[in-house]
């Protein structure tokens, strides 16, 4: 059976650019535009060129993309030509193949928001359309809160969509701008404007996620018949978001009926690369990833429970939905003191470590967790100290480097600007090769800013570790976190520590000690001794 063409339309760089807090940069924007690319997305919005400095500057510099590169604006203002609109013209002049006009087809707004006619708006709507046509692009008509514009004057919402269809529009877009809708509401609009005379393979769906059913209502527009799907890289958007392609691609590519009736640009291949994409993203943001994200969440493919980790020895799908390998993730057996032998054998294989059923280190490595967890660690979230703690117990943990000591201060001060500043610095000993280094490092960044005394031990630490540090060069702390916890009898502070490397690795360790400079150094140890393993470091293996 012939499957139908979904198409994929990724407004990362502009609708999500509208997040709080989020400013991407021009290399940044061509960084995104690229991975995206590399994805099989059908277009890329740009950005509203002549908006700001920053997309005027991506549309010069915009690089060659399979996909088509979209410029974003909106349709002609009343009382001048689309020809003499120096707003359209600007969008005109990036000099893209598809651009997409943003237009009003609820009547509330045409009148109270524009103060125009209703009549006046469809003729913005006509003019801009077609003369976007007439120079040989291809037109999207974005219908602003389409869906709250049906539900009150269906009539109007669809003679703003057939205006635009009639001048010539590839797409009309319906638009839930307010994230409001329902997936019933939405399936049951889209089936109605379908049988008014709306083809369904001219029609898109853009929902936003403010009662979280953007990906859920976008499937619903498909079910109904629409064809082009809009959204952004970890649902990033205005309020709380638009859908999520991370979500809606892998659905449509592995999930029945999506799998079995449509086709998309993205490859299995490519989705492959789509949990990379997605921290790469989180990466340029400097955001936490999050960690429950459908299918790319360093989560999405855990299990804690004894009994779920003994059902996924034996058949991985009794308590996973796909395989994590298809969206480049990957399956997490946390080790906690709930952890029967079935999950911590899978982990160890996990790591390369092949324990044999029964083996005595077994209830060992197991007892060590349950003793430590009780002082407050926590290897459930710290699967790179978990490593370490079952390779010791295995005497499979090799000593790359010897701590002798450290210190660390941090000194206020005021500046030659007469403004209070900090300043750490710290002082490592460490013996590597049987010969003892030190080094000193203060955590000043190229801004000036201080960034604390653990990024100070971190790079203290990594300075002069001999054969070791070129190693190191490419790891990153990405996230830092602190908790008390009473451990014993005695109240003590966790850190949790993640690091992430250019291979796309990303794993975390722990520390704990009254001290959270100290706890701090441990989980960092931690994070430099997984990494010098996960390396390869085969002449110190070889040692153990």
């Amino acid at each position: 059976m012939t499957k139908e063409r979904l198409y994929l339309y990724d407004t990362t760089l502009r609708d999500g650019q509208q997040t709080q807090g989020v400013q991407f940069s021009t290399p940044e924007k061509i960084q995104i535009a690229k991975a995206l690319d590399g994805l099989g997305l059908d277009y890329i919005e740009g950005g509203w060129p002549g908006a700001n400095p920053t997309d005027s500057a991506f549309f010069e510099e915009a690089p060659k993309t399979k996909a088509r590169l979209t410029a974003f604006g909106m349709t002609k203002r009343a009382g001048r030509s689309a020809e003499n609109d120096d707003v359209l013209a600007a969008v005109m002049n990036a000099g893209t193949k598809s651009v997409c006009l943003v237009g009003k087809s609820h009547d509330y707004h045409v009148t109270a928001a524009l103060g125009i006619s209703l009549e006046e708006n469809l003729e913005n709507i006509r003019a801009s359309v077609a003369h976007i046509v007439a120079q040989g692009r291809e037109a999207l008509y974005d219908a602003e809160h389409f869906f709250d514009g049906y539900k009150d004057n269906p009539e109007y919402a669809l003679a703003a969509c057939r205006a635009a269809l009639d001048a010539g529009a590839r797409w009309v877009v319906l638009c839930d701008t307010n994230g409001g809708a329902l997936p019933s509401e939405v399936g049951r609009i889209v089936s109605e404007v379908i049988a008014a005379g709306l083809p369904g393979d001219h029609l898109g769906i853009h929902t936003h996620n403010d009662t979280e059913n953007a990906v859920a209502c976008s499937l619903a527009a498909v079910d109904a018949g629409v064809r082009h799907l809009q959204g952004t890289l970890n649902g990033l958007g205005e309020r709380c978001g638009n859908a999520n392609l991370t979500t809606l691609i892998p659905t449509l590519l592995l999930k029945d009926p999506y799998a079995s009736k449509f086709e998309v640009g993205v490859s299995l291949d490519a989705l492959e690369g789509l949990t990379q994409v997605s921290r790469m993203l989180d990466d340029i943001l400097n955001r936490i990833p999050t960690r429950q994200a459908p299918y790319v969440g360093a989560s999405a493919f855990a299990h804690k429970a004894g009994l779920h980790a003994s059902a996924i020895l034996k058949d991985p799908s009794t308590y996973e939905h796909i395989e994590p390998e298809l969206v480049g993730n990957a399956r997490i057996i946390p080790m906690s003191n709930q952890a029967g032998q079935s999950n911590l054998r899978k982990r160890l294989t996990e790591a390369g470590l092949n324990v044999e059923k029964g083996d005595p280190a077994l209830s060992l490595i197991l007892e060590r967790i349950k003793i430590r967890e009780d002082e407050g660690y926590s290897y459930d979230t710290a699967q790179g100290s978990f490593e370490l703690l079952a390779r010791d117990a295995l005497g499979q943990l090799p000593e790359f480097f010897e701590v002798k000591r450290y210190k660390v201060t941090v000194e206020r001060r005021k500046n030659k600007y007469n403004k209070m500043v900090s300043l750490s610095e710290a002082v490592v000993v460490v013996k590597v090769d049987g010969e003892k280094r030190l080094s000193v490092s203060e955590s000043m960044d190229e801004t000036g800013s201080d960034r604390g005394p653990v990024n100070a031990l971190a790079k203290a630490l990594i300075k002069d570790l001999g054969r070791y540090s070129s190693v190191l060069e490419d790891m990153h702390l990405v996230d830092f976190k602190v908790r008390i916890t009473q451990g014993g009898t005695e109240a003590v502070t966790r850190v949790i520590i993640d690091s992430e490397d250019s291979k796309g690795r990303r794993w975390s360790t722990v520390g704990v000690s009254p001290n959270i400079i100290d706890a701090s150094f441990e989980a960092l140890l931690d994070a430099i001794r997984w990494k010098l393993i996960h390396d390869d470091q085969t002449e110190a293996l070889k040692d153990v």
